[in-house]
This record gives C-alpha cells, structure tokens and sequence, in this order.
C-alpha cells in the first residue's frame, strides 16, 4: 500500500463531517494534514526514495564523478555516553558531513564524494540512524551537536568544516552554537532557524511521525539498519522520540546573530522552507543588508545559494551541490585564517 492510501484510509470519513459549508473547510482542512504529512515523510524519506527516482535534479551520474571513493576507516567514537557510527574518505582538511532525518551515510554520497576528492570527509549516522543504535539517552539536537563538537576533538582534528542537511543541519548549527572553537565553516542545506520557517503543512505533517509508522518505513535504509541493533525493538519507540523532538517548537535566531564562522546557506528554489524566512536568516548572518559597494566591494563572511529545480526532497542529490559547497569551503574570503591546526596525534 502507498503512503498516500495509508493517509488517505486514516481520514475521517466524510459521513462523520458536519454538513455542507463546514464540510468544505474540514475537507480542505484533512487536504492541509495530508500533504504536510507527505511533506514530512518526503523530508524524512528523501534519501532512499530520490537516490533512485530523483528527477530533474538526481544523484550525480557514475561516468561524470569518477571512480567511487571508499572509506578509509569506520567504527564508532565514544562520545558523551554514546556510540556514534562514522565513515572517513579521502585526505586533507577535515570537513564532517550529517546526513537528513532517517537517512543513512550512503544517501549523502553525491556529497561526500566530491568533497573527498580534495577533502578529509568526516561521514557521521546520528543516533538512531544506521549504525548509532539508538538508547535510553534523549533526543536532542543540542545533544546531537554536543557529539559532533565530540567528534571532532575524539579525532583529533582540531577544527573543521560542518555540513549538514535539514536535521543534520540542525544538528551542524547547534554544533556551532555550542563548539564554535571546533567549527571552522558551517554549511547548512535547506534548514531553518526556527521551526516558524517550515511552512504550516510541514509542521502539521512532524507532529504526525511516531511509531505509528514504523511498518510504512520498514523497508527504509535506516530502519533496515536498525534490525542489527543490539534491540531492534527500540526502532518504533525512536520514532516516537524523533517525532516528540520534531513537534518542539525552537527559535535560534539570538544565537546565529552571535555566530563568529563563515556560513553559508543553500536552499532549493521549491524549498518546504519559507523564502521570506530564508532572506531572514541570511540577515541575522549580516547578509544581504547593504550594498557592497562598485570600486572594492565589502563581502561579508555569510553565503547564500538557491539551487534551482530543486526541492527539499532531492536537494542532497542535486549535481551543483557538491561544487557549491566545494567553492565557499575553496574561497579565501571564507577562510577564518587557519585555525587550529590538526594535532599530530589525529586519528
């Protein structure tokens, strides 16, 4: 059964709506639930739906990126009571890329691996994802970014560049808000402030993710993965937490005014993330609030790309991505100066 019929056979039948005006309203209003419920599952699913029917903007063809670049290393760092599951590939400076809601590090490879070919890629599952078994620890974005800030001291790596998409990149800002001595670069991929930005039938569609839909998703990359937990068991009642942490309402916008690193922000231009509040956040990033000026232009340290042809769902898999973010990471009006380097020890 598709996901629109399970939806669609969770309505309310219409025998039990009030009659003719108000049945319009509550039609149009169950029409809002549905689509913010797709919305939110096309968020949390865009990675092993869009991987094989991505369209226009699909995961980068096999002939045009060269030869696959496998990890270096795997294994779990021990971070903050947690085991957190990564992958490294290639060599150079350190930048750590965080997958979406229920993806897995493989979803992310029309990323990861053109950042590898000049790079040190970082590929992490957060937990509940993949590899990172979920526990009896809370669900968190703050405690989600306490572990990459973890991660990146575990390795030894001094600082690095961040990269997140949508959950991830919540968890890569509050990374930065909370280490910004570990945070080099941040990049985040169509991810909001605030949840004030998701627009209204997205927000209704997160308050709906629970274990509810744990057999609707048993055939996704995460929940496979989550059979070899030490208690696959727990995979229904992650849903729950994750679904609890999705409803919490949350505004950033004190802290990301505060930020000290280069960001930048790449948004689709059919994004489920308001435009006005991505002109927004690049304005508490100090861009776009002046002209720069003709003769010796004054570029401030944030970015803003919108990948057009795209929408959240297949964002992670569009081809320009990867040289977009390539290209602010390459670009010495963005590099905060060296920082501290790597130490000899890094793992």
């Amino acid at each position: 059964m598709s996901f629109l019929r399970i939806v669609e056979a969770d309505a309310p039948s219409e025998t039990t709506l009030p009659p003719t005006g108000e049945r319009i309203v509550e039609r149009e209003r169950q029409a809002r639930m549905r689509r913010g419920i797709l919305a939110t599952a096309g968020a949390l699913l865009a990675a092993p739906i869009l991987v094989a029917h991505a369209s226009p903007a699909g995961p980068i063809p096999q002939g045009n990126r060269g030869a696959e670049i496998k990890p270096t290393r795997s294994g779990f760092a021990e971070v903050n009571g947690f085991r957190l599951y990564h992958e490294i590939f290639g060599e150079g400076e350190p930048v750590v890329v965080l997958h979406g809601g229920l993806m897995t590090i493989p979803e992310m490879s029309s990323l990861v691996q053109p950042l590898a070919r000049g790079r040190r890629v970082i590929a992490v599952e957060l937990q509940g994802h993949g590899h990172s078994a979920d526990t009896d620890r809370p669900l968190r974005v703050e405690t989600m970014g306490d572990d990459v800030g973890a991660l990146i001291e575990h390795l030894g790596l001094g600082k690095a560049d961040v990269v997140g998409f949508s959950l991830g990149g919540h968890v890569a800002l509050r990374a930065a808000i909370q280490h910004p001595d570990r945070v080099r670069r941040l990049v985040l991929l169509s991810t909001p402030f605030a949840r004030s930005g998701w627009f209204p039938e997205v927000q209704a569609g997160m308050s709906q993710v629970g274990s509810k839909m744990a057999e609707m998703l048993k055939g996704m990359p995460t929940a496979i993965a989550a059979r070899a937990w030490p208690q696959p068991e727990r995979f229904p009642k992650f849903l729950d937490k994750l679904g609890a942490m999705m409803a919490e309402d949350y505004d950033w916008s004190a802290e990301v005014r505060r930020l000290p690193m280069p960001v930048m922000l790449v948004y689709p231009d059919h994004d489920a993330i308001s435009t006005r509040h991505m002109a927004e956040f690049y304005g508490l990033l100090g861009g776009g609030l002046k002209d720069p000026g003709f003769l010796n232009p004054q570029f401030t340290r944030a970015r803003l790309s919108i990948v057009p042809g795209t929408t959240h769902y297949n964002l992670h898999t569009a081809p320009e991505v990867g040289p977009i973010v390539e290209s602010f990471l390459s670009d010495a009006r963005t590099n905060p100066g060296g920082g501290e380097t790597p130490s000899k020890s890094a793992k």
